[in-house]
């Protein structure tokens, strides 16, 4: 069960809050009607291409990107679940678009591996393994609508990186 408890609704009225519910919501992906978690991750690819093909992110930078992203994640998701009267609205997908950037933390950089990434971290943000679960069913702000999808993240890289040099 996820955690899809009601929250005081706050209207954004400011240019901060609009563009707070525009990150929250992958850019409006969120707002996809079949699937909007998985719509989050997908706009988390080209991000994830600008960082690694077009910036040419070392992994140390990369991964500071992705640890000041989920900090952040923890600030937008909050927001926007007052935005939507939730907690955790479906509407929010920036933490699916956190979750899969720490998918491909040290990655090998190809296609392949970029959908592999995509579907794993898709997985186990369904299934929710523990902790995962911990968070989605017990959360009460975007802390917590944000650590349950970095937990699917985490999950989805170490079986990457396994995969990896089990294949290479």
């Amino acid at each position: 069960m996820s955690n899809r408890s009601k929250t005081e609704q706050v209207r954004a009225t400011t240019l901060a809050d609009r563009t707070a519910i525009f990150l929250a919501t992958g850019f409006g992906s969120g707002y996809f009607p079949v699937g909007p978690g998985t719509a989050g991750t997908v706009v988390a690819i080209p991000i994830y291409l600008l960082l690694v093909y077009y910036l040419e992110l070392a992994l140390t930078n990369y991964i500071l990107v992705v640890l000041l992203i989920t900090v952040g994640s923890f600030f937008l998701a909050h927001r926007a679940g007052k935005h939507f009267g939730l907690v955790d609205a479906q509407q929010i997908v920036i933490d699916e678009i956190a979750g899969f950037l720490i998918t491909m933390v040290a990655a090998p950089r190809s296609w392949i591996w970029i959908i592999v990434g995509f579907l794993l971290f898709r997985l186990f943000d369904i299934l929710k393994p523990w902790p995962a679960s911990y968070f989605d069913t017990n959360g009460t702000g975007g802390f917590d609508v944000v650590m349950d999808d970095v937990m699917a993240g985490i999950y989805a890289m170490i079986i990457i990186q396994l995969l990896s040099r089990l294949l290479s």
